[in-house]
């Protein structure tokens, strides 16, 4: 997140203008102080309850992130094998891992049970070969899907009733058949309706419908919620009112365990509400192009660094950390990818020159996680700020790493 003091744009205390010297661009930036803001405000929203907050690593995976994590107390929420190896890497304990994949095989999940982190099954089918397998022995929990449209963009819409994810709620009868023929250990149950929702009454009426499934399983140790919570992109955006959630939620949570006769632990899995706003994406100004429609603002990166705003329309800030306080201008910037890679159309800038550093807020989410080497461009370097130091936590690639798993044939040389 980028701040103005004496005319000069800062990231947690470091001038840009240092950032960019030292690393040089494109990089992303994040900022701790904002990880610790965001985890503490969702820890406080829930502290009536028994609450666990499991980071959602797809979102932001540098190894120094997650460990970052780990001491602020977090758990771990991953979708791949892979994930839950770097994150046993980072030094969570197995218990404090949550593996939920989706359309894997079974060799996949048969790694992660040898892994010893908690199974979150989303089909009939991979419920049914996992009791076969492990019956009793090994506790899994169920996702289930509620049948609920939210989120800001279909591709990130995931409860809803054509979704690929979660078990339906109209197959539960099946799952508890499964379940009680194989005599399976089910600990959990779990949900996750989509992204950027801003309705608090949408979480609610997920959360009921959550609530009610719990008839089919009498041992539940833990309900997930998933996340979905949004934060503010644009200027004067929309965005989750945590106290609200926090108030409302915790007070139906804590009359459904009454219900329930037990005391549950409420868990969540949120990846943009902890580490969206902590990222800053920093590009550097190569050209700018005047059309016949357009001042084009071309920069030294592309959709193969930030492909949010291609693929799901995703706005992000942009300012021109090179001249705080000049004539704004209308620019559309883009992209130097063989593709039509448009950051954001029509943008009101401080007037651009050619060697300006521009900067892209809400980028600590599905940043340089979705980044790729279209094109044979390199991947950005990943810097770090805490406590008013700058750290270096991913090298920027080089032609040695583009090539590095490619086996080069003799006949060819």
């Amino acid at each position: 997140m980028i701040q103005l003091h004496n005319n000069h744009y800062q990231i947690g205390g470091i001038d840009i203008d240092t950032l960019c010297k030292t690393y040089d661009t494109p990089i992303y930036v994040y900022d701790t102080a904002i990880i610790k803001r965001q985890y503490e405000t969702l820890t406080k929203a829930f502290a009536s309850c028994n609450t666990r907050i499991k980071f959602a690593c797809k979102a932001l995976n540098n190894i120094n992130i997650l460990r970052y994590f780990k001491q602020l107390g977090a758990g771990l929420d991953t979708v791949s094998i892979q994930e839950v190896w770097v994150g046993l890497k980072a030094g969570f304990e197995p218990h404090e891992i949550i593996y939920t994949p989706n359309c894997v095989s079974m060799e996949e999940i048969e790694l992660a049970v040898q892994a010893g982190v908690q199974i979150n099954i989303d089909n009939l089918s991979v419920l049914e070969q996992f009791g076969t397998k492990y019956g009793s022995t090994i506790p899994v929990c169920i996702r289930i899907n509620p049948h609920v449209m939210a989120g800001g963009n279909i591709n990130i819409s995931t409860g809803h009733i054509d979704s690929k994810f979660g078990i339906s709620i109209y197959q539960m009868r099946h799952a508890e058949r499964i379940v009680n023929s194989l005599k399976m250990h089910v600990n959990g149950l779990h949900m996750h309706t989509g992204s950027d929702i801003v309705d608090v009454d949408i979480f609610l009426r997920a959360a009921d419908i959550l609530f009610e499934q719990t008839q089919y399983f009498k041992d539940l140790e833990f309900i997930d919620f998933g996340s979905g919570f949004k934060v503010p992109y644009k200027p004067d955006d929309y965005y989750t009112d945590m106290q609200e959630l926090g108030e409302k939620l915790s007070k139906r949570f804590l009359e459904f365990c009454k219900e329930y006769g037990r005391d549950l632990q409420l868990s969540f899995e949120p990846g943009k509400f902890l580490v969206s706003q902590c990222g800053t994406f920093l590009v550097k100004v190569n050209v700018l192009k005047q059309t016949t429609a357009a001042m084009f603002v071309g920069v030294d990166s592309g959709l193969n660094h930030l492909i949010r705003p291609m693929f799901y329309n995703a706005y992000h800030h942009i300012t021109n950390v090179s001249n705080p306080g000049g004539k704004e201008r209308i620019y559309t910037v883009v992209g130097y990818i063989c593709e039509t890679d448009t950051f954001g159309w029509d943008r009101k800038l401080s007037e651009v020159h050619e060697g300006d550093i521009l900067a892209f807020s809400n980028a600590g989410a599905y940043g340089n996680t979705m980044a790729s080497n279209y094109n044979s461009r390199f991947r950005p370097a990943e810097v770090m700020v805490h406590e008013g130091k700058h750290y270096l936590i991913r090298k920027r690639e080089n032609i040695d790493d583009l090539l590095r798993n490619q086996v080069e044939l003799e006949e060819f040389k």
